[in-house]
């Protein structure tokens, strides 16, 4: 096995820390912590709860971008200093630890890289999933199910808020649909890419006869809005439905009609909200995600325009963008990038990095 050569990889990887730096602009972030910090400090910052954690928010993840940085600066230096080190003592053991500290920050490195891709208009966003039930029966609410316990777990290892905003449980097991939100810096732009069909073939618990089924969900992922966007809809739009919410199998949770249904009569979008204990608050929380949605359908229809007008040339995928296998063997592959693993269990339980990572990477090829 060939020697690591590690001068030319040390290189390469400052080259992509250099490329990382430039795109994250650290003059720009350090003036961002100056002034976020003088907000973070305001005697009355406190009075308005949602500006606070916002403003802490954006504090936080500035600095955490900063220090970032500075630390993969700080581990080049050391990986320099210990191949200088094992090389002069012809020290085995110590240059095992500067290959495995080079795979590391190889690994890293790359994970970072693919955070400078994310250059969309609302990729800074939080995020907003609905997850549908599509084909397939039970066994597709029940997947629909097992999708969004997937990214909820997603959020949970990388320590980022997620609330459930809707639920819509199925007859028998499963959801029909679930609507949450994930509030992370670029949850939007990351999360996006899963976006789709997906479909699941297993051998469905609920058939008696043990037959393999196939099934499929729809993902769609939206940006929250925000207040500077100023998607104003017209109240003559809007259709507004009351009803009780409700948990599995219909019980009752709430004792007053405080679930709210708005329905944009000019598109037919249709969000349901029962989250909240009071009307009020689900009839504004509704009306977030139905602003979300719109502004994406607004992008969505400028760039059918522009593909229009461009011609479309590219071949169709078709309708699924990932399969998840159980039967007759063990694997999810991603349609678009070809990314796939051999362990369906650690995907369900979170592990979705590898087909976000590649996704983004596809994703910038397709529009290059």
């Amino acid at each position: 096995m060939a020697a690591t050569d590690f001068p030319a990889e040390i290189s390469a990887l400052r080259s992509t820390l250099g490329t990382i730096t430039a795109v994250s602009n650290p003059d720009a972030l350090r003036a961002k912590v100056v002034e976020l910090s003088a907000q973070a400090s305001a005697p009355d910052l406190w009075d308005d709860t949602d500006k606070a954690q916002a403003v802490t928010s954006a504090l936080s993840h500035a600095q955490s971008e900063l220090d970032k940085l500075a630390s993969f600066e700080q581990r080049l230096d050391d990986l320099e200093t210990l191949v200088e080190m094992a090389v002069e003592e012809s020290d085995e053991e110590t240059l095992a630890d500067a290959e495995s500290e080079l795979l590391g920050l190889r690994k890293d490195l790359g994970a970072l890289e693919v955070r400078t891709l994310l250059a969309g208009e609302y990729d800074e966003r939080d995020a907003v999933v609905t997850i549908r039930a599509g084909a397939g029966g039970v066994d597709a609410a029940d997947f629909a199910e097992m999708l969004m316990r997937m990214y909820l777990r997603w959020a949970e290892r990388h320590g980022y808020p997620a609330s459930v905003l809707d639920t819509s449980y199925a007859e028998e097991a499963g959801l029909k649909s679930a609507t949450f939100e994930i509030k992370a810096p670029y949850a939007f732009g990351t999360l996006s890419v899963e976006a789709g069909t997906h479909r699941l073939v297993r051998i469905s618990p609920f058939d008696n006869q043990g037959r393999r089924q196939t099934s499929f969900a729809a993902v769609e992922v939206v940006p929250l809005i925000e207040g500077t966007d100023h998607i104003d809809i017209p109240e003559n739009e809007i259709k507004v439905d009351v009803f009780r919410s409700s948990g599995p199998g219909g019980q009752s949770v709430n004792t007053t009609d405080s679930a709210v249904r708005l329905t944009h009569l000019p598109t037919g979008t249709v969000v349901s909200m029962q989250n909240e204990k009071s009307q009020i608050q689900n009839r504004a929380a509704a009306l977030r995600v139905l602003q979300s949605r719109l502004l994406l359908l607004r992008k969505a229809e400028e760039k059918a325009t522009q593909k229009e007008l461009a011609g479309d040339i590219k071949a169709s995928w078709g309708d699924q963008m990932r399969s998840y296998v159980l039967q007759p063997y063990q694997m999810v592959k991603d349609l678009r990038t070809e990314h796939e693993v051999g362990n369906p269990a650690a995907v369900f339980d979170g592990d979705i990095d590898g087909f976000i990572e590649a996704g983004i990477r596809w994703r910038r090829g397709q529009s290059a």
